[in-house]
């Protein structure tokens, strides 16, 4: 598709918003209503402290979810990635172990919450009064953490299977079903807690067997039995693309638990006791998700619009879906604080009735722990605007810095000054600094929108292309920052007559995706060390990783088709399986490279060795990541050479040398066969 034909770049901004961002937002919005049906129902069958002992159980289903996301979105992103490298059989293997590990996981979390629950619950802050509930709750709701766990890792390679509609309607079944269960089985059949996680994990049973069911009606891969034998590289690859989707799960698990041990704590020394302050808040917090998901819902849904347009360097239509996002998100948040605000009462009695100090703290609760919920309609569409334009390290800081960085630190801090109350004003400081830092970033960035982006000035691709080969050949050059590498493969393809691509590469790129040559540029080959923990956040592979696919294909189809020298790019890896492939690796002496970055691309020479340092690391980073290797390795090459040693054009004469002798060796070896 070429960059006039992309809606993303040509359609109306509003249109495109609601067209992406009203499924994620439903999606989201289901999400955060299973977690708060029980309580609703639980708050007028059982009272407030059957809602406090869910509050308590609540961190064990957010740690079993974390590691089914981390294999979900792991599992998906790698089918996504495999797929793009045309190399379905090891796509199926990378689902298979994702799902089998999420069994024994499953299973494994199952056992051993069941074994150590009491234990477990008092490390989430459980007290005496809440303790036979949450027991009751939680040896049930354990017995169906594995459908939980398995439901939810299918969920997500469903998704990327092409089927997102299949993957909300499971989804959605058992969010309407858990809601039809409760009441009997709280109202009707008296089971009290014991009945809502009995309904709980029924429901969690139906979308669970509705996902089975589609494992073999996979679109784009067939799974075997062999595809389901752990393979631990594999798995560790899985783990690592799906990391961001754990730690996020788990910062919230932190929250909750300290949350829980500090109301304990303090709550005990005020007049509302522990249990009432442990129960509303976890309310409220849940409250507030529902507001967030909309927010993430509205801006997670806007990302491909974000990330093509910058690309495109159509800075004017990021620029007016920011605003939009932006003032979407705001309005959302503005009705929330003025709900929260202005009816605390009608809110907290939505799950059940209360004495007049479990309603006075209800009050305090919503008025001062969500009093700057407002800030969150910059905070969250600005971590995810971030992520979809390529500045992960951004993203990342802007996603974990209100719930690890600033949340729980504020917490401790305060409670230990101003007790229950300072549980209550860590909530409006987090989001206060994450707002600050927040708004900051995008007014940077925002002024960086129209700067042009640094042109390298390396040199074109063109060369002689009088071909002095007898047969089809591809010459790839990995090489070190400030080696002359990139010089040394067009100096290759001059002297044997045949195609340099590198910029000729980007340029392809740029035609079949309508990102601007400037951003590819800025954003391939290049990938720093925290990326990971952004990888796949908020649905979907990152511009980084799609980049890379739609490389691969190029480098493909180009090796098919002509001889030729293809610069970086992982292609030594993506045409290992390819015969007649000389995979070169360039290399220099520090004193070498400095010289020559500080002679050719005008780096001072105090910056020079730091400058080599940190482009290095991004490339070995970026091979790592996508080939599992190590980029200076010389397994990986069938020539690595030190261009100090001789110089470039000496690097280049040899290099040539060596692969007509390897020409001449093949057309030997091949001359008996063919004379048969």
């Amino acid at each position: 598709m070429g960059k006039e034909d992309n809606i993303l770049g040509t359609e109306k901004i509003g249109k495109l918003i609601a067209k992406f961002s009203i499924p994620c937002i439903i999606s989201l919005l289901v999400n955060s209503l299973y977690n708060i049906v029980d309580q609703i129902f639980i708050g007028w069958g059982v009272g407030y402290l059957g809602n406090g002992a869910t509050n308590v159980v609540f961190p064990l289903t957010m740690i079993c979810l974390a590691f089914a996301l981390m294999l979900g979105d792991g599992s998906s992103a790698y089918l996504s990635l495999k797929l793009g490298e045309k190399k379905k059989d090891e796509a199926a293997k990378g689902v298979g172990n994702g799902i089998i590990v999420s069994v024994i996981i499953a299973i494994i979390f199952c056992v051993f919450t069941l074994t150590f629950l009491p234990q477990l619950l008092n490390v989430f802050g459980c007290t005496d009064a809440l303790r036979d509930y949450a027991i009751g709750y939680g040896r049930i709701i354990a017995i169906g953490l594995p459908f939980m766990m398995i439901g939810t890792t299918l969920n997500s390679i469903i998704r990327a299977d092409g089927s997102p509609r299949y993957s909300m309607t499971s989804m959605v079944a058992g969010a309407i079903l858990n809601i039809i269960l409760d009441p009997i089985f709280i109202f009707v059949l008296k089971m009290g807690v014991e009945g809502a996680a009995i309904a709980t994990i029924l429901s969690q049973f139906l979308t669970f067997a509705l996902n089975i069911i589609y494992i073999r009606k996979f679109k784009s891969i067939t799974l075997s039995k062999e595809n389901f034998k752990i393979k631990f590289s594999i798995l560790k690859r899985v783990a690592t693309l799906g990391i961001s989707s754990f730690v996020t799960q788990m910062s919230f698990v932190f929250v909750v638990a300290t949350e829980n041990n500090l109301l304990a704590k303090y709550g005990l020394e005020s007049k509302y006791g522990s249990e009432i302050p442990i129960t509303v808040l976890g309310i409220v917090m849940k409250i507030s998700q529902i507001l967030n998901s909309i927010i993430i819902g509205i801006a997670a849904g806007s990302q491909p619009i974000f990330g093509y347009n910058y690309g495109a360097r159509k800075f004017e239509r990021v620029k007016e879906t920011l605003k939009i996002v932006l003032g979407l998100s705001v309005v959302i948040s503005t009705i929330a604080f003025i709900l929260f605000q202005a009816i605390p009462d009608k809110l907290i009695s939505i799950f059940g009735s209360g004495d007049e100090l479990y309603m006075d703290f209800a009050c305090l609760a919503f008025k001062t722990y969500l009093l700057l919920c407002i800030c969150n309609g910059i905070q969250i569409p600005a971590g995810i605007f971030f992520q979809a334009i390529g500045k992960s390290i951004k993203s990342v800081i802007l996603s974990l810095s209100r719930q690890i960085v600033f949340l729980i630190p504020s917490m401790i801090i305060l409670s230990g000054i101003f007790g229950i109350m300072g549980v209550l004003y860590s909530g409006p400081v987090a989001d206060g600094m994450a707002f600050i830092l927040a708004t900051t970033l995008l007014i940077l960035e925002v002024k960086n929108l129209n700067k042009e982006t640094m042109k390298s000035n390396a040199l074109d691709d063109d060369t002689s292309t009088d071909n002095k080969l007898s047969k089809h050949i591809v010459i790839t050059v990995s090489r070190e920052y400030g080696s002359g590498g990139r010089y040394v493969g067009r100096l290759i393809a001059d002297k044997l007559g045949i195609k340099l691509y590198d910029k000729e590469l980007i340029k392809k790129v740029s035609n079949e995706t309508g990102l601007s040559e400037e951003y590819i540029e800025s954003n391939e080959q290049k990938r720093e060390a925290l990326e990971n923990l952004n990888n796949g956040y908020y649905f979907g592979l990152n511009y980084s990783d799609e980049l890379f696919i739609k490389e691969s294909e190029i480098i493909r189809e180009i090796a098919e088709k002509e001889s030729c020298v293809i610069i970086g790019r992982c292609a030594d890896f993506i045409l290992k399986d390819k015969e007649n492939v000389v995979k070169v690796f360039i290399y220099s002496n520090m004193e070498d490279k400095i010289k020559r970055v500080t002679d050719i691309y005008g780096i001072k020479k105090e910056d020079a060795k730091k400058e080599i340092n940190r482009v290095n690391k991004l490339r070995a980073n970026h091979y790592k990541h996508y080939t599992e290797r190590e980029w200076s390795d010389s397994e990986n090459y069938d020539i690595t050479i030190n261009s100090a040693t001789l110089g470039v054009e000496k690097t280049a004469d040899l290099i040539c040398k060596m692969v007509l002798e390897e020409l001449e060796k093949i057309d030997i070896q091949k001359t008996p066969i063919e004379n048969n």
